[in-house]
C-alpha cells in the first residue's frame, strides 16, 4: 500500500487521510489522531504522487543516460588521442638518432632519414669570462656613465653615489632592463675586490665591451679602469694589401689587459660532418644534418671522432601501437559495461540496445576488422600481430609486432597510411561521432532539453501542489471552526434538555 510522508516524519496512506477526514465530516467530530497539516499534506501528495512520480523517473533516466554517454565520450576522446600520431603518418616516419661515443647526443625530427656520419669535435662554444683589476670593497669609483655593448646591442648605466662601488656597479648591470646578455658579481680575494663578468651566450659573437665616461668634477677617475675592449676577430693583410678579417675566439685588446684578466674566451663550437666543417655559436647544433639536433659536451671533445647514427624509430612506433591497443581496450570494456545485461539480478546498462551506441560500436568494430588494400597486398592488424579477440578487444604478439616493424616496415606503413589506413580511418569516424553536430552531441542536447523541460513541470506541479495545500488548509479550518461550532450548541441543548442517559434543566418543564 502506497503512504505518503507528512511533515511531523510519520507516514499516512492517502486513503486512510480521506477517509478519516470524511468520517470526520460525517460524526460531527474531528476525533482523528492526525492534525489538519497532516490530513491536507496526505490528500495533496495522493493527489500529485502519479505525476512527482512519473517527472522523478524521468530526470533520473536522463541522468544515467547522460552519465553513461559522458563516460562513453571520455574513452572514445582517449582513443582518438591514441591515435593521432598513428593516423597522421608521423609514428611511422619517426626515425631516433644516436651516437657511439660520448659527450654527444642526438634527436631526430622531421625531415630525418636514415644514415650514419662521422662526427669530429675540435672543441666546444663557450662563454667569455672576464675579470677586473683588484678594488676596495667600498671603494667609490666616481660618477658619471657605463655602456655596456655586446653582439650589437647595448645598455648604459647612470653611475652616482648611489650604485659607485662594485657591488653597486654589479647589480645595476644585472637589474638594467636592456641588459644586452652580461651577468655580474664581486668576488673578494686577498688582493681586494674583483669585478667578474661573464656572457650569458656562448659563441665568439657574444664579446663583452665597456666604455665610461665621468662627469666633470667626479671626485675619482677609477671608473675609467673599467674600460674593455674585447676582440672576436683576426686581420691579415697579404702583399697586395687585401684585408681579410677572420672570426676568432675572443681575447682582450693590449689596453684593456692593464685593468682586466680574460678567464675564458668566448668560441664557437667547431666539428667536422662526414668530413664537411662546420661552426656553431652555441653547444645546440640543429642545421648540420636534415632533421637532426646534436648538443655536444666537453666529453665530444675527447672522445671524437663519433658515429652518429639515424634510424627508424621501431621502439617509439611499437610504444604507439600498443598505446593504441590498450586505448581500443579500454573502450571495448566501458562499453560492454555500459551495454551490459544481468538476467539474475534483472540489470542492464544504460545503453543497452540504444540505437546511438549500436551504431558506434558496429562502425568502430567494422574498421577494426577490415584488411587495407586488395589481393596479395592486403594488410590487416593481425598481420603485424595484433590479434582480434571474441569480446571484441586485441590482443598483441609482441614478437610478431617487434618483427613486423623491423623486417617489414613497408606492411606497418601500409595498414597505417595516413589516407585510408586503420588509425585514419578510426580517426575520421571517432571525429563524426564526437563533433559539434554529431550525434553524441545531438544526444546529449536532446537529454538536457528534456531534462529543462521536466524541471519545468516539477516547477509547475510544486506550485499546483501549493495551491492545492492552500485551498485544502482553508477547507479543514472552516470545517473544524463549524464542528467546534456545532459541538458547543450540542452541548448547550443537552444541558437544558437531556442527553440519552440525563435529564436536562428544562426535561420536566411542562
Amino acid at each position: 500500500m502506497t503512504t505518503v510522508a507528512t511533515t511531523s516524519g510519520s507516514t499516512v496512506d492517502p486513503n486512510s487521510a480521506v477517509q478519516q477526514a470524511a468520517q470526520s465530516i460525517v460524526s460531527g467530530s474531528t476525533k482523528s489522531t492526525m492534525d489538519v497539516n497532516s490530513l491536507v499534506t496526505a490528500i495533496v501528495n495522493a493527489k500529485v504522487a502519479g505525476q512527482t512520480d512519473t517527472l522523478n523517473t524521468k530526470t533520473s533516466n536522463d541522468n544515467t543516460q547522460l552519465t553513461a554517454i559522458g563516460t562513453l565520450k571520455s574513452v572514445m576522446s582517449l582513443l582518438q588521442s591514441s591515435l593521432t600520431n598513428l593516423s597522421n603518418g608521423t609514428t611511422l616516419a619517426s626515425f631516433k638518432a644516436s651516437a657511439d661515443g660520448t659527450g654527444l647526443t642526438a634527436t631526430a625530427g622531421t625531415g630525418a632519414v636514415a644514415g650514419s656520419y662521422s662526427v669530429s669535435v675540435s672543441n666546444i662554444a663557450a662563454a667569455q669570462s672576464i675579470t677586473s683589476g683588484a678594488f676596495t670593497s667600498t671603494q667609490q669609483l666616481g660618477s658619471g656613465s657605463m655602456t655596456l655593448s655586446m653582439n650589437g646591442k647595448s645598455s648604459t648605466i647612470k653611475i652616482d653615489s648611489s650604485n659607485n662601488t662594485l657591488s653597486g656597479i654589479a647589480s645595476a648591470i644585472n637589474s638594467a632592463s636592456d641588459n644586452p646578455g652580461v651577468s655580474a658579481t664581486v668576488i673578494n680575494g686577498t688582493d681586494g675586490a674583483h669585478l667578474v663578468l661573464r656572457s650569458t651566450a656562448t659563441g665568439q659573437a657574444s664579446a663583452i665591451n665597456i666604455s665610461t665616461t665621468l662627469d666633470s668634477g667626479s671626485s675619482s677617475s677609477d671608473l675609467s679602469k673599467l674600460n674593455v675592449t674585447s676582440i672576436n676577430s683576426t686581420s691579415t693583410t697579404d702583399s697586395n694589401g687585401n684585408t681579410t678579417t677572420t672570426a676568432a675566439s675572443t681575447s682582450l685588446d693590449t689596453a684593456s689587459q692593464a685593468n682586466w684578466t680574460q678567464n675564458t674566451g668566448g668560441q664557437d663550437a667547431k666539428l667536422t660532418v662526414a668530413g664537411t666543417s662546420i661552426t656553431s655559436p652555441t653547444n645546440t647544433i640543429s642545421n648540420a644534418v636534415s632533421g637532426v639536433t646534436m648538443t655536444l659536451t666537453q666529453a665530444s671533445v675527447a672522445s671524437s671522432p663519433q658515429t652518429l647514427t639515424i634510424a627508424q624509430d621501431t621502439d617509439g612506433q611499437k610504444t604507439s601501437i600498443e598505446a593504441f591497443v590498450t586505448a581500443y581496450n579500454n573502450y571495448i570494456s566501458t562499453v560492454a559495461s555500459l551495454t551490459s545485461y544481468d538476467s539474475t539480478a534483472s540489470s542492464q546498462g544504460a545503453l543497452l540496445g540504444d540505437s546511438m551506441m549500436n551504431n558506434i560500436k558496429n562502425t568502430i568494430a567494422s574498421t577494426i576488422s577490415k584488411a587495407i588494400g586488395t589481393g596479395s597486398s592486403a594488410v590487416n592488424l593481425a598481420s603485424i600481430g595484433i590479434a582480434l579477440q571474441p569480446d571484441g578487444s586485441l590482443k598483441t604478439d609482441e614478437t610478431a609486432l617487434t618483427t613486423a616493424l623491423t623486417n617489414n616496415p613497408t606492411k606497418v606503413a601500409s595498414l597505417f597510411n595516413s589516407n585510408d589506413g586503420v588509425a585514419a580511418q578510426l580517426n575520421n569516424s571517432l571525429t563524426s561521432f564526437l563533433g559539434t553536430g554529431g550525434i553524441i552531441d545531438t544526444r546529449t542536447t536532446a537529454l538536457n532539453a528534456d531534462l529543462t523541460s521536466i524541471q519545468n513541470q516539477q516547477t509547475q506541479l510544486a506550485s499546483y501542489t501549493q495551491q492545492l495545500t492552500t485551498t485544502y488548509n482553508a477547507q479543514f479550518t472552516a470545517l473544524n471552526t463549524l464542528m467546534s461550532q456545532m459541538s458547543t450548541q450540542g452541548s448547550y441543548l443537552t444541558a437544558l434538555f437531556g442527553g440519552t442517559s440525563s435529564a436536562g434543566a428544562l426535561a420536566t418543564n411542562k
